[in-house]
Parts: structure tokens; sequence; C-alpha cells
């Protein structure tokens, strides 16, 4: 019986709006992929990020390209082989373990390529509040006092601490990360650690743009320090010692769970800290993120707390909790 690939396109609606340094969207756009074999499918989504050059049109081609090579046998050694790291290879990447387990009966943590991972278990996901005014952002913050871990996304401006300190005003028993998305300059990157050490934040994500972050080398950090846009895949790591103490492993950027377990043993070796994020999708495309993230210092899977509406079958999401995912959904 041949092996099918089909792809879809799919839209659902963000709760309000979500901004960032880059822009604002109050809805997202993804792309699922489905492999079927022998009476089972297997599904993995995966969002197209144009900022990495990617959009629905150029990730479908990629992913239909690989067609034949699917229907031959074509596994995930091979597509790390033959596709660049991206949206494409993700959801094709999680499609075969999908269709693995299912096709096996045991779940994706029980086959022999992540052999000795442990069940998931519950854990802590931040929760991210959009970009604003410090007065917005202060209101959003009282709405999500009852969340454990809050991330911040900054903008650059000197609005920037105002933000933190009204976050910090309105949920004070949460614990604060910031995200700038490149937005910071370099001049401000010491002193605004330092303040928001004082702040008690605990992680600032990606700073500086990536490609101009060599200074970060030239002094300790108050609050460690994460790489974002710096780093996509494991062979991006060596270049960050130094500069970054975490990196974040997203499955859009790495290309999929293969790259993301490489990089997750990767980063122990060479000392950094984890933290496994996430583009806004559903859950869909956070529940394969749940195995790395269960080795993680830090965990951002929200994206389906932000949305109107979740696909059937959605992860269990109890207040800052996500569980492992149910088999009917993934893995």
């Amino acid at each position: 019986m041949p092996t099918t690939l089909q792809v879809f396109e799919e839209t659902f609606p963000i709760a309000g709006s979500f901004t960032i340094s880059r822009g604002s969207r109050t809805e997202i756009h993804v792309v699922v992929v489905e492999i079927t074999a022998n009476g089972r499918r297997g599904r993995g989504e995966c969002v197209p990020y144009a900022h990495y050059g990617e959009s629905l049109a150029s990730v479908r081609q990629q992913i239909e390209k690989m067609a034949d090579m699917i229907d031959g046998g074509g596994t995930r050694a091979e597509l790390n082989r033959v596709m660049a790291p991206g949206a494409a290879r993700n959801a094709l990447d999680c499609a075969l373990f999908d269709l693995e387990a299912k096709t096996s009966g045991r779940r994706v943590w029980e086959l022999a390529e992540l052999a000795g991972l442990p069940p998931p278990p519950d854990l802590i996901t931040a929760y991210t509040l959009s970009l604003g005014s410090p007065a917005d952002m202060g209101a959003a913050a009282k709405n999500a006092r009852d969340r454990a871990l809050l991330k911040l996304k900054l903008g650059g401006g000197e609005e920037d601490l105002d933000r933190v300190r009204a976050v910090h005003d309105g949920a004070p028993q949460a614990r604060l990360i910031v995200d700038a998305n490149e937005a910071w300059s370099p001049e401000m990157v010491r002193p605004y650690s330092e303040a928001l050490a004082d702040l008690g934040v605990e992680l600032i994500e990606q700073p500086l743009p990536s490609g101009q972050d060599d200074m970060l080398a030239e002094f300790s950090h108050p609050v460690p320090i994460c790489a974002d846009e710096s780093c996509h895949v494991s062979a991006d790591l060596d270049a960050l010692v130094g500069r970054y103490d975490m990196i974040n492993i997203k499955l859009d950027k790495s290309g999929g769970l293969t790259e993301a377990m490489i990089m997750v043993e990767t980063a122990r070796r060479l000392g950094f800290g984890i933290m496994v994020g996430c583009m806004l999708g559903t859950s869909l495309a956070m529940a394969p993120a749940i195995l790395p993230a269960s080795l993680a210092d830090f965990v951002d899977l929200d994206g389906p707390l932000l949305l109107a509406s979740d696909r059937e079958g959605a992860l269990a999401y109890r207040g800052s909790h996500v569980s492992a995912p149910e088999a009917d959904l993934w893995g």
C-alpha cells in the first residue's frame, strides 16, 4: 500500500491581537502535513515565519517536493540530510514520528530513537504578555496574575523598564522573563540588564539582532541571556559560547524534533541552559515540543493559550501547567 502525503493550510484567530517589536497580528496561518501508510496517519504542524524568509507557499512547495521520498520510505534521517532546517522539515519530521508511534502502538517517547526518555511530566509553561504600553501590560499582568511564569514582549524603547515595573506590580507573585526580539541597541544591554536584575527578571531573550551580538561576550550577565534568533540548529551553538547563557529551541527553527533532541544534548555538553519555545501555533505544534521541554530549564509552549480557539483533541492546560499529548492528537 503506498504512503501518501497531504498538505493543508489552516487559519486560527488569536484572542485579541499579538504584538512584538516587529509587528502585530490577529490570526495565525499554519501548515499541516498528514502522512498515511497502512491505514495509519501521522500529523505534523508548522508555522511559516516571514522573518526567516518563509511563506505558506514556499513551505508548502518544500513539503510537496518530498512526496516521492516519503512514498519511497524516506526516513527522518534522510529528511535531515536533504532538507534545510525550518518549518517545512519540522512538519514532515513530526508527522513521521507520529506515524511511527501509531504504527507501532507505542508512544513517541517509547520509540528506539528516544530510548531512555521518560513519559513527559506536567510542565509549567510561560504565559506571554503582548507588547503594549506600560499601563496596558500592567493591566494584562493583573488578568494573568494566577500564572506562575510570565514572559513579557519588549520593544526596545525607553518604556521597556516601565513595562517590566508595571507587570511586576500587576502580578507581584509571578516569575518574570523578557523577550526583546532583537530590538535593543548595544548601549541598552548593560544598564537594562542590571535594572531588570533588580526587578527579579530571570531571563533576557535575544536582546540584540542576530549577527550583531558579539558585545555580549564583553561583560558578565547579571541576568542570563538566551539566544533565540541567533540559534537555529546544533551547529550554531559553538559560536554562541561566551555570549549567551541559554538557547531557545523551537521546532520550527530546528526543522523538527529530530534536530531538537540533538540540540538538547549539544547544549548540555557545552554548558548552556535550555529553553523550549514555540511560534504561535495550535496544540498539534506544541505536542512534539513537549519532549525536549521535559528536559528544559524554561518552557514557553503557550501558543494555544493565546488563540481564540484550538483544534480538537487539544493539549490539557491547567493554569500554568501543560500535560503530555494524548495519542489521538500526536505521538
